[in-house]
C-alpha cells in the first residue's frame, strides 16, 4: 500500500519555483533546461494565486469572468545525439497547493519520490517512469496531469493546446516533469497564460491596483491642501517647505505610475517595463529626498542654521549611495522577475539598503538629540515645541516599523507554501501607508502660513549651530535671552495695546 507522508523533497520542489517563476500572467519558456530534483527532472512553469471563475464560498466577489490556465505551443526539444529512441512521457502537472500531498510517494515508508520506482510499480499503485499522483479528496478530477512522448528519432515534440478551467480559489503550481534517465539536456519552449476573473493580474497582486488608486487620490488631497497653503503664503515660504513640495509631487507621480503599471499588467498579462521603471525611479527619488529632508531638519537646517557646513558633502554622499542601492533593488524586484534571484542574491541586494536605512535613523536621532538640547538651552520655545512634536512622530514611526518587520518575518516563516497569498499584498501596502502618514505629519507641522518665519533661521543664534556638532553635550544657557524668548516677553507686555503687531500677537498665542 502506498504510504504518503510529509516530505522535505516536495518542499524543495515548491521552493524551486523561485528560480524560474515569471512576474507575469503570460509565462514564457525560452529553452529552459530540466533540472534534476530527486529521481525526477523538473522545470517549474509558474505559481500564481487564482480566483475561482464560479461562485465560491470563500470568494463571492470574483465571478466577473473565466479563470483558466492555457497551454500554447509548449514544445520539448532534445539533442540529436539522444534522438534515436522513443522516450517515456514528459508530463505537465497542475495542482493547488492544498493538494501537494497527492504528488509523490514512497514504498514501505522509504524516501519519498516523484517518479514511480520499480518497487512502487510492483505494488500496482503507479506505472514505472511516470509521475506519482493520486486524486484529491476534495475534487477527484485534480491534480491535472497530461503529457507527450518522443517517438523514434523525433528531436521535437509539441504538447497539444489545452485550457484548464479553475473552479476553486487557490495557489496553483505548474511543473513539467520527466523521469527518463536516457533523455538528457531536454529543454522546453512556448508559453502558458494564467487568467483571473478580472484580468491577467496575478491574484496576490490584484488588490494592489485598487490600493495604488486610493493612494493616488490620497496624494491628490494632500497636494490640494499643501499647494493651497503654498499659494496663499508664498512670500513666507521657507527652503524646507520647497523640499516638502517636491516630495509631494514625486509621491503623486509615483502612485499614479504604479496604478497604470498594474492596470496595464492586468489588461495585457505582461508587465510594462517602461512604466514600471519610471514608477520605481520616481519612488526611489522620493524616498531618497525624504530621508535627506528628515536628516536636514534633524540637524536644524533652515531653522537654526543656514547651511549644513562641512556635513553637506557627507549627506549628499549618503543620499547618492542610498539611491543607487534602492534603485537596483527595486528594478530587480519589479521590472524583472522577482523570483529569478536565489536567496543569497536577494540578500546581497537587500542588505545594503537595510544598513543604509539603519544609518539614516541613527544619524537622524543623534542630530535631533543635539538640536533639541541646543534649542532648550537657548530657550527657543516655539521652535522647541515643533521639534518635540517632530521627534515624537519619528519615534512612533520607528517603533511601528520594527513591530511590522517582526510581523512580516512571522508571516513569511509560517507561509512556506504561499497559502496566505490573498493577504500578502498588505505587507508592501503597509510601508506606503506608513511613509504617507509621516509625510502628512510633516506637512501639518511645517505647513506654509503667515507665521512661517517664526521657524526660520536667525543669525543671532547661528554661531553654535554652524559647528559640526554630533555629540549630545548641552550648551550652557546664555545670560542674555534669545530672540524668540525676548519677542515672547515683549508681546505679553503690549498684549492689550492698540499698537501691537499681528506677529507679536501670534507669538504670544503660541506661548
Amino acid at each position: 500500500m502506498l504510504k504518503l507522508q510529509n516530505s522535505l523533497f516536495l518542499l524543495s520542489l515548491l521552493c524551486f519555483c523561485f528560480v524560474f517563476i515569471s512576474e507575469a500572467s503570460v509565462h514564457e519558456y525560452n529553452g529552459q533546461k530540466f533540472v534534476s530534483k530527486g529521481n525526477a527532472f523538473v522545470v517549474h512553469g509558474g505559481s500564481e494565486g487564482i480566483y475561482s471563475s464560479f461562485a465560491d464560498p470563500r470568494n463571492v466577489t470574483a465571478i466577473g469572468g473565466d479563470s483558466y490556465i492555457r497551454f500554447e505551443k509548449i514544445t520539448f526539444r532534445r539533442p540529436k545525439v539522444f534522438s534515436n529512441f522513443s522516450s517515456r512521457s514528459i508530463q505537465a502537472i497542475v495542482f493547488e497547493v492544498e493538494d501537494r500531498e497527492t504528488i509523490g510517494g514512497s514504498a514501505y515508508g522509504g524516501q519519498r519520490a516523484v517518479c514511480c520506482t520499480a518497487d512502487l510499480a510492483k505494488l500496482g499503485v503507479c506505472l514505472e517512469g511516470e509521475v506519482i499522483h493520486r486524486p484529491s479528496t476534495e475534487n477527484p478530477s485534480w491534480p491535472k496531469v497530461f503529457g507527450i512522448s518522443f517517438n523514434g528519432e523525433d528531436e521535437v515534440t509539441t504538447l497539444p493546446s489545452k485550457s484548464i478551467q479553475i473552479s476553486k480559489t487557490g495557489m496553483y503550481n505548474l511543473y513539467f516533469i520527466h523521469c527518463d534517465l536516457n533523455v538528457k539536456d531536454l529543454t522546453v519552449e512556448g508559453k502558458t497564460v494564467w487568467k483571473n476573473p478580472t484580468g491577467y493580474l496575478p491574484g496576490r497582486m490584484a488588490p494592489l491596483m485598487n490600493f495604488y488608486g486610493f493612494m493616488s487620490l490620497a496624494f491628490v488631497i494632500l497636494g490640494i491642501f499643501w499647494f493651497s497653503q503654498y499659494a496663499r503664503f508664498w512670500r513666507e515660504v521657507l527652503p524646507l517647505q520647497n523640499c516638502i513640495t517636491s516630495v509631494i509631487t514625486l509621491g503623486m507621480l509615483e502612485m499614479t505610475l504604479w496604478y497604470f503599471d498594474y492596470a496595464e499588467f492586468n489588461e495585457s498579462g505582461i508587465r510594462p517595463v517602461g512604466i514600471t521603471t519610471w514608477a520605481v525611479t520616481f519612488g526611489t527619488i522620493k524616498r531618497t529626498i525624504s530621508w535627506i529632508i528628515i536628516l536636514m531638519v534633524s540637524m536644524g537646517y533652515g531653522v537654526v542654521r543656514p547651511t549644513l557646513g562641512g556635513l553637506t558633502s557627507k549627506v549628499i554622499m549618503l543620499g547618492a549611495t542610498f539611491f543607487l542601492a534602492s534603485e537596483v533593488l527595486e528594478l530587480v524586484e519589479n521590472a524583472g522577475a522577482v523570483s529569478d534571484l536565489s536567496g543569497k542574491a536577494r540578500l546581497f541586494l537587500v542588505l545594503p539598503v537595510a544598513i543604509l536605512d539603519a544609518f539614516f535613523i541613527l544619524w537622524i536621532f543623534t542630530s535631533l538629540s543635539a538640536t533639541l538640547n541646543k534649542l532648550q538651552s537657548r530657550r527657543m520655545v516655539v521652535k522647541l515645541d515643533i521639534y518635540r512634536k517632530f521627534t515624537n512622530a519619528l519615534a512612533v514611526a520607528v517603533i511601528v516599523s520594527v513591530g511590522w518587520i517582526c510581523y512580516e518575518l512571522y508571516f513569511k516563516s509560517n507561509d512556506v507554501y504561499n497559502e496566505q497569498w490573498q493577504n500578502a499584498w498588505i505587507i508592501p501596502a503597509f510601508w506606503q501607508v506608513l511613509s504617507f502618514s509621516l509625510l502628512c505629519v510633516i506637512c501639518v507641522l511645517w505647513a506654509p502660513s503667515q507665521n512661517s518665519m517664526r521657524y526660520a533661521y536667525s543669525e543671532e543664534v547661528s554661531e553654535d549651530f554652524d559647528k559640526d556638532d554630533t555629540t549630545l553635550t548641552l550648551i550652557k544657557p546664555s545670560l542674555t535671552p534669545s530672540k524668540d524668548f525676548r519677542s515672547a516677553s515683549e508681546a505679553r507686555s503690549v498684549q492689550g495695546s492698540n499698537g501691537a503687531s499681528n506677529g507679536d500677537v501670534e507669538e504670544d498665542k503660541t506661548e
